[in-house]
């Protein structure tokens, strides 16, 4: 008889337990998906440095066939250096000095407005650079009557140029260059001592200081003219410009340089 085999229990299958995924496999598919971008952004960035650089050559080819409309102003802003006029009305490029010690600190630069705010104030010898009709401006506010009334001294001075032109029929910037040179002293006295005793002694005086001097004399004579006077201090300054660019005694100016070099002839 055959044995009875053992029933053997069935019981439900068990779900297959979740397989762990290797470390190596975690690491694998990353760096697949880095290496397909990896290879294609140079190649993005190749194109993008490509149209870049084609794109210069393009326009630079565009302003070659046509230079004048690309690169042209529409319109010139300002008005050149060489055309500018005192006052908008004087030619200063026309002047000549004729003095070849004062030319070089007689400042003929061509501007409309003379004025540059105190630029080369305070500095040494540093006015030369300031143009010679700023300057007369400026030593006309010497006085108390124009300290700091630069508008009324700007306004007088224009106005004393246009009596000069209308008098002499001449450009009143040389007029004024003529009155310069005649009134500029080429020597002067200083004291020395002596034992106790001074003693007068004729010295040279340097460029830079007969200009300021005769820059001076005018300015004053004209402003002394002026007082006790019905004459406005514009026809006072553009007789006192005449007379000196004359080399008449008349002047201010031109009789106190014969004096201070009659003195300084006496002191050799």
């Amino acid at each position: 008889m055959d044995e009875e085999k053992p029933a053997v229990e069935t019981q439900p299958a068990a779900e297959p337990a979740p397989q762990e995924v290797p470390a190596e496999k975690i690491q694998e598919k990353p760096s697949a998906k880095k290496q397909v971008p990896a290879q294609e952004k140079p190649a993005a960035k190749e194109a993008e440095v490509k149209e870049e650089v084609s794109e210069p050559k393009i326009a630079a080819a565009d302003l070659v066939k046509e230079p004048i409309k690309t690169l042209a102003p529409k319109r010139i802003v300002g008005v050149p250096p060489d055309k500018l006029k005192l006052f908008d009305r004087y030619d200063m490029s026309e002047i000549v000095v004729s003095d070849a010690g004062l030319a070089r600190y007689i400042n003929l630069d061509p501007v409309i407005v003379p004025h540059t705010g105190a630029r080369h104030a305070n500095r040494p010898f540093a006015k030369s650079k300031m143009n010679i009709v700023e300057r007369l401006v400026n030593n006309m506010m010497r006085n108390e009557n124009y300290t700091g009334k630069k508008t009324k001294t700007y306004s007088a001075v224009m106005q004393a140029f246009a009596i000069i032109e209308t008098k002499t029929k001449k450009n009143p910037v040389q007029v004024f260059i003529d009155a310069l040179e005649n009134t500029t002293p080429r020597e002067e006295v200083t004291r020395l001592r002596m034992g106790g005793v001074s003693v007068p002694k004729a010295v040279d005086i340097s460029s830079s200081r007969r200009l300021d001097i005769a820059l001076r004399n005018i300015c004053k004579g004209a402003i002394n003219a002026s007082y006790k006077n019905t004459k406005p201090i514009e026809i006072c300054l553009a007789n006192e410009i005449m007379q000196a660019a004359k080399g008449d005694m008349a002047s201010f100016a031109v009789s106190k340089k014969e004096e201070v070099e009659r003195v300084a002839g006496s002191a050799r």
